[in-house]
């Protein structure tokens, strides 16, 4: 795009600043409807789960009722304790929007179809998906609530326990591709089980990987049964409860798009990303964009975290930190010593 806006005669810096911001509002943008589109589905799938109908009252089968919701918080009053810190305050919820927003810059929905091509696009995922808890922590210790104050306590303990685990999943993946750059990840996960599945979840030395990264990525975006950051039979609403307005659906939509993100981060580590399942020409599989396979292994992995949080009860903290800890640590570190001997003996072996 770049090239493009310089062949019609604009200089180079112009041209990259604007193809650039164009990049980031064809991501932003739909990000933010799919938002709204996801919260509506996740309330169909728990209404379904309980044999009820859920939203269908505000539009055609109740697809705008998160327009509703979202107009409604915005015409309503944003109310700052008088005792909070009002800086910190209102910057907590910019802060978990915003990071929700700086990751999905290195996804890539197909060959090319990424704003930043990085060679460590992981490594930059890892880091900048670690900055979320901070909108938390303040939002809590701003609040100079104890309520709130617990549940920053709890988000943190918890974002740091189960971290470590992912980052020691992460290095599963990336001993096998050799690489950090998230489209050679995806392209590195053709011909799996004899040539015919595209995906590293395939691959009996990585499956249990996948499911680890599965429940961690439930735990880092705080989603049920890993909810114990704004468990409001014991915390009212955790480190949200004393906002209103739209700072509060901004810690809204930060939540949904992190979500989203664990979402797409699951189908391109482990499960081939944008290529199809298949990795034969009998059937013309290539000939689908591969975002289409991206978003529709999107949509699978979020109907599993909307069932999970219809079905599954909520831990108790001593559970959490034992599954994190006691569990996938030890875990992790294991795989990372078989897949390491498999590698030297069968790719790097004389």
């Amino acid at each position: 795009m770049t090239a493009q806006f310089q062949a019609w005669g604009m200089a180079h810096d112009w041209a990259w600043f604007l193809a650039t911001s164009i990049g980031i509002l064809i991501i932003a943008l739909p990000l933010m409807l799919a938002v709204a589109m996801i919260i509506y589905a996740e309330r169909k799938i728990w209404a379904a789960v309980a044999l009820r109908r859920g939203p269908n009252v505000v539009g055609p089968f109740g697809l705008l009722q998160s327009f509703a919701d979202g107009l409604k918080v915005f015409l309503k009053e944003t109310i700052i304790p008088t005792s909070a810190n009002k800086g910190l305050f209102l910057l907590a919820p910019i802060i978990s929007f915003t990071v929700a927003l700086i990751v999905w810059a290195v996804v890539p929905f197909d060959v090319g179809v990424v704003l930043a091509d990085i060679n460590v696009g992981l490594l930059y995922i890892l880091a900048a998906s670690s900055l979320g808890v901070y909108g938390i922590i303040i939002a809590g210790w701003a609040s100079n609530s104890k309520y709130p104050f617990y549940s920053a306590l709890r988000g943190a303990a918890q974002m740091v326990s189960y971290e470590v685990s992912i980052g020691f999943v992460l290095i599963c993946v990336v001993l096998y591709a050799g690489t950090f750059n998230l489209t050679q990840i995806v392209l590195g996960q053709q011909g799996h089980m004899f040539g015919i599945l595209n995906g590293y979840g395939f691959n009996p030395l990585l499956f249990p990987m996948a499911v680890v990264f599965m429940i961690s990525s439930m735990a880092e975006t705080f989603r049920t049964p890993f909810d114990l950051t704004e468990a409001e039979s014991e915390l009212v609403a955790g480190f949200q409860t004393e906002y209103s307005s739209m700072s509060f659906a901004l810690f809204w939509l930060g939540e949904y798009g992190n979500v989203l993100l664990m979402c797409a981060l699951n189908a391109i580590l482990f499960w081939g990303g944008f290529l199809p399942p298949l990795n034969i020409d009998l059937i013309p599989w290539f000939d689908i964009p591969g975002i289409f396979w991206l978003f529709l292994k999107m949509l699978i992995f979020f109907f599993i975290f909307g069932w999970v949080r219809a079905t599954v009860p909520r831990y108790r903290y001593d559970q959490l930190m034992r599954l994190g800890w006691k569990v996938f640590l030890p875990m992790s570190l294991a795989f990372i010593v078989i897949i390491s001997t498999w590698l030297m003996i069968t790719r790097y072996g004389n």
